[in-house]
C-alpha cells in the first residue's frame, strides 16, 4: 500500500502554527514512508474564504520547506463530485431532506436545555412522507440534507496516537447535516464532513493525521466512508498546541500565524525544527537540532505524544540561535540585508557587500533572531553615536582623554586599518600615556560605540574606520568636535565684522 496523506486547510485566516505543525507531521510521515503529501484547499465556505488567505497558506508552507507532491486542489472546483455523492446517499435512503426552520431548531435546543439534556437534533424530519415534503416546499422552506445516524451504533477505530477510540452514535448530536439548503430536488453545497470524506475517497487518502479537536468529526466521517462504500483511512489525532496557561493557543495569545513568526525574525529552518518537537519525541531525545529531511528519516506517529504541547518561546529562541550561529556568513548576510533595509539603514547590497559580511560575522554570535540585527547594527550605520551614562563617566577621566588624543595623533583617516595596526596602536598608547591596556580598551569602546560593553572591539573599530566614523566619534567623545565648531563660528563672525 502506497501511503497518501493530506493537508486540508481552510482559507478563512492566515496559516496558523497549529495547521503548520499538522502539515509538518504529515510531511514527515509521507517522507518516512516514501509516500505522497497532498494539499487541498477547503474553500466551500465562500463567504469566509479569501484568496489572500489561500496565498498566505501556500507561501507559508513553501517558506517552511513543505513542498507538496500533488495539488493544490480546490473544493470549490469539485462541487459536482460532492453533489453526486450526496444524491447517492439520498437514493439509498441513507440521507433525507430536513425542512426545519432556524426558529424551530432554536426552540428544540431551548427545550433540551431546560430539561438539562445535551443539545441534539431530534430527527423529526427523518421519515417525512412525500405529501409532507410537498407541503413544506409550498411554504417556501428550503431543505438541508441530513445523514442518518443510528443512535445504537458503536464507532471504533485504532488511533495511531491514542490507541482504541470508541464513540456512541447517540453522542453525535442526531442526524448530521451534510449539505446546505437548496430548493426542490436540488442538492446544495456540501458541509465540511461530507466534502472531506468524498475528497479522501477520491484522492485515495490512506492516513489522516490531524489535531485532536477533530476526534468527534472522525466518528461521523467513518460512518460516511462506510455509507459511500469506501475504504476508511487510518487516523492519528495529534495533541493541541497550548499556551503557557495550558489552554489552546489562539489569536488571543498574539503571535499564532507563520507569517507573524517570519516577521519576528525566525528562519524557516529553525521554526520548522521547533514545530517538529511540539508533540513529537525523536528516538534520541537529546538530539534537538535537525533538518526536515533528517526528521523524516526518524519520524513515526507512534512517538507523537498524547498530552498537549506547550509552546515554549525560550526553546524556540534557543533553536533559532543555534541555526543563526552556524549559518555561513554569506547566507546570513543575504537574510540580514532586507532586515537592515526595512529598518531604514542606508546600504548598497553590491558595493557594500564586503563590509556587510564583516558586520554579519561580527554580530552572528550574539543573534537569537534575525531582527536582533537591527539594534545590534545600528551604531555601524550612522556617523554619530550617543554615549550612555557609563560611557560618559569613562570619557570624563583624564587617562581616557589622553588615550583618545593619542589615537587621533596616530591614526590616518585615509589609510586602511588592519587588525595588526589597531593592536599596535593600542600597545603604543599604553607606553606613551603610561596607562594600562584596559583603560585604553574601555576608552576606545566608550568613544566608538557609546557604551562600555558590546561586540568584539577591534573588529568594530575596523568596520567603523572603513566608514570614516571612528575619527568623528573620537573627536566628539573628548569635545574636540565642539571646540572645532566654536572656532569655525568665531572665524565666521570675525569675517562678517570685517566685511561690514
Amino acid at each position: 500500500m502506497s501511503v497518501r496523506v493530506r493537508l486540508a486547510p481552510s482559507p478563512t485566516g492566515k496559516l496558523h502554527i497549529g495547521t503548520a505543525r499538522t502539515a509538518i507531521f504529515n510531511w514527515l510521515f509521507a517522507r518516512n514512508q516514501k509516500g505522497k503529501f497532498i494539499l487541498r484547499i477547503e474553500d466551500t465556505d465562500q463567504e469566509r474564504s479569501r484568496p489572500e488567505y489561500t496565498d498566505n497558506i501556500l507561501e507559508g508552507l513553501s517558506w517552511l520547506g513543505l513542498e507538496w507532491d500533488e495539488g493544490p486542489f480546490y473544493q470549490c472546483q469539485r462541487l459536482e463530485l460532492y453533489q453526486q455523492a450526496t444524491q447517492s446517499l439520498l437514493d439509498q435512503e441513507l440521507a433525507y431532506r430536513c425542512y426545519c426552520t432556524t426558529a424551530e431548531l432554536e426552540e428544540m435546543r431551548e427545550a433540551q436545555k431546560a430539561r438539562k439534556e445535551a443539545p441534539r437534533y431530534d430527527n423529526r424530519h427523518r421519515n417525512l412522507t412525500v405529501k409532507q415534503q410537498a407541503a413544506f416546499e409550498e411554504e417556501g422552506r428550503q431543505a438541508v440534507i441530513r445523514f442518518k445516524i443510528d443512535d445504537e451504533r458503536i464507532i471504533t477505530w485504532n488511533d495511531m496516537v491514542r490507541g482504541k477510540v470508541t464513540w456512541k452514535g447517540s453522542d453525535l448530536g442526531g442526524d448530521m447535516v451534510i449539505s446546505r439548503a437548496a430548493g426542490g430536488a436540488e442538492v446544495g453545497k456540501p458541509l465540511y464532513n461530507m466534502a472531506v470524506v468524498v475528497d479522501d475517497l477520491d484522492m485515495e487518502i490512506t492516513h489522516v493525521i490531524r489535531g485532536e479537536d477533530h476526534i468527534a468529526n472522525t466518528a461521523k466521517q467513518i460512518l460516511l466512508y462506510e455509507a459511500l462504500e469506501g475504504k476508511v483511512p487510518e487516523f492519528g489525532h495529534t495533541p493541541l498546541i497550548l499556551n503557557k496557561e495550558g489552554r489552546k493557543l489562539s489569536k488571543r495569545d498574539g503571535v499564532t500565524s507563520i507569517s507573524d513568526f517570519k516577521e519576528l525574525g525566525f528562519t524557516p529552518e529553525a521554526l520548522a525544527n521547533y514545530m517538529c518537537l511540539l508533540g513529537w519525541t525523536p528516538p534520541d531525545a537529546t538530539e534537538e537540532i535537525f533538518t526536515l529531511a533528517e526528521g523524516g528519516q526518524k519520524f513515526s506517529v507512534e512517538r507523537v505524544n498524547k498530552a498537549g504541547a506547550k509552546f515554549d518561546w525560550d526553546k524556540l529562541d534557543w533553536i533559532s540561535s543555534q541555526y543563526l550561529h552556524s549559518l555561513p556568513v554569506e547566507q546570513l548576510t543575504d537574510q540580514l540585508i532586507p532586515i537592515w533595509q526595512k529598518a531604514g539603514y542606508e546600504l548598497d547590497p553590491e558595493s557594500d557587500r564586503s563590509w556587510l559580511e564583516q558586520l554579519a560575522a561580527l554580530i552572528r554570535p550574539s543573534l537569537t533572531r534575525l531582527t536582533d540585527a537591527v539594534e545590534m547594527s545600528k551604531l555601524f550605520f550612522f556617523a554619530n553615536v550617543e554615549l550612555d551614562e557609563d560611557a560618559k563617566i569613562q570619557m570624563q577621566k583624564e587617562d581616557s582623554v589622553q588615550s583618545i588624543n593619542c589615537i587621533l595623533e596616530m591614526i590616518d583617516a585615509d589609510a586602511p586599518l588592519l587588525v595588526s595596526d589597531a593592536q599596535g596602536t593600542i600597545k603604543k598608547i599604553t607606553q606613551k600615556v603610561h596607562v594600562k591596556k584596559g583603560v585604553v580598551m574601555r576608552s576606545l569602546r566608550a568613544s566608538l560605540t557609546g557604551t562600555i560593553q558590546g561586540p568584539d572591539l577591534i573588529q568594530s573599530w575596523l568596520l567603523l574606520h572603513q566608514k570614516g566614523f571612528d575619527i568623528l566619534r573620537f573627536k566628539k567623545s573628548i569635545g574636540q568636535e565642539i571646540e572645532e565648531t566654536k572656532k569655525l563660528e568665531s572665524t565666521s563672525n570675525k569675517n562678517k565684522d570685517a566685511d561690514s
